[in-house]
């Protein structure tokens, strides 16, 4: 008799499970649909949500241009139009100076220290009050590491170089790259090839040899130049929402965010292993031109990169309360790395 009505009341919960309306939720990105990594990330979100509610929260995921140009999405996750969008924060400068901290800025924190600084460092706090008065909820979504310098159709061999190049370099590297005399452009994904093959810019960076060999970007310039100088931990985010968000039950909330850090997790470990097979296929099978630039280049740079930064800084209260608090915990986060991940590193070579 216990078995019985074991069995019914199971199938009368399921009953009722299926009679519940999903919540659906659209979510934007900057990134081509589908493209490998960056637009990956959210369609494994998508998916994960869908899995661990079971099917209560289902989202679907918009490449860019397919709801809105790809440096709209903030504005339509404000608005509400969509309730998600997945980006880049620096993207946001022209609305929030302080932005650019959480994607990255030249010469800073490494993947390892971005998700440390968000997670245990006040990195989170402080982001989402720079959001709050978008009405938006950010979340770490996801790490490319560090980033390659770009894509040139002419050598780097000192800073004479740099002058007049217009380059795709967007956030604080591009303010740098004005600085000494560079014309800093911003472009999103999908521009990239036809305005480097049709010389409406000099040079492009984008991300890595994962997905600079997706678009391609091997056939339209010479020289591939590392270290990414201006991006050294590329973070990504995931927008919400905030009125979506409150009205989700507590336990979707919680799926939400849960799936977030594990994505941002899955991007890293990603590209940790697919960069290295494409910058093989790159060098070896599409003959690019690997070069490191110039150490007196990247002194300058750096320099340069400081002056910069702490300029801007100074002209926007929030941005400022940010860096300082930025600046606090990378200097003990180098300290440590000093001796240990940054010395490792070197008895390894």
């Amino acid at each position: 008799m216990l078995l019985g009505c074991n069995q019914q009341d199971g199938q009368q919960a399921g009953k009722v499970q299926a009679e519940i309306k999903p919540i659906e939720w659209k979510l934007a990105t900057s990134w081509p649909k589908n493209f490998p990594g960056l637009g990956m990330a959210p369609e494994r979100f998508a998916t994960m949500v869908e899995e661990m509610s079971a099917g209560r929260l289902k989202i679907k995921v918009y490449g860019a241009g397919e709801l809105m140009p790809a440096f709209e999405v903030f504005d339509a996750v404000s608005q509400g139009t969509v309730q998600m969008g997945h980006a880049a924060a620096y993207y946001w400068k022209g609305k929030a100076p302080a932005a650019q901290f959480f994607t990255s800025i030249p010469f800073g924190l490494n993947a390892q220290e971005m998700n440390g600084w968000f997670t245990y460092g006040g990195g989170q706090q402080l982001w989402e009050e720079v959001y709050a008065p978008f009405g938006i909820l950010p979340l770490p979504g996801g790490n490319t590491g560090v980033q390659m310098g770009g894509w040139f159709n002419r050598e780097i061999n000192n800073m004479e170089d740099l002058k007049g190049l217009k380059m795709r370099l967007p956030g604080l590297g591009g303010e740098v790259l004005k600085r000494v005399g560079g014309v800093p452009v911003t472009l999103p994904g999908r521009e990239l090839y036809t305005a480097l093959q049709t010389g409406a810019i000099d040079a492009t960076e984008w991300v890595g040899p994962f997905n600079d060999l997706a678009f391609g970007l091997h056939k339209a310039a010479r020289y591939y130049y590392y270290p990414g100088w201006h991006e050294p931990g590329s973070s990504l985010e995931f927008l919400i929402n905030q009125q979506a968000f409150a009205a989700l039950p507590k336990d979707l909330q919680a799926i939400v965010k849960g799936a977030a850090k594990a994505i941002n997790q899955d991007m890293l470990d990603e590209y940790t292993v697919r960069h290295v097979a494409a910058l093989d296929s790159l060098v070896n099978e599409h003959g690019v031109q690997l070069r490191q630039f110039p150490e007196d280049v990247i002194a300058e740079l750096r320099k340069v990169s400081a002056e910069v930064i702490a300029e801007q800084s100074a002209q926007d209260p929030m941005m400022e309360k940010v860096y300082q608090a930025y600046k606090e915990y990378e200097q003990g986060v180098r300290r440590y790395h000093a001796i240990s991940e940054d010395a490792y590193t070197r008895l390894r070579q």
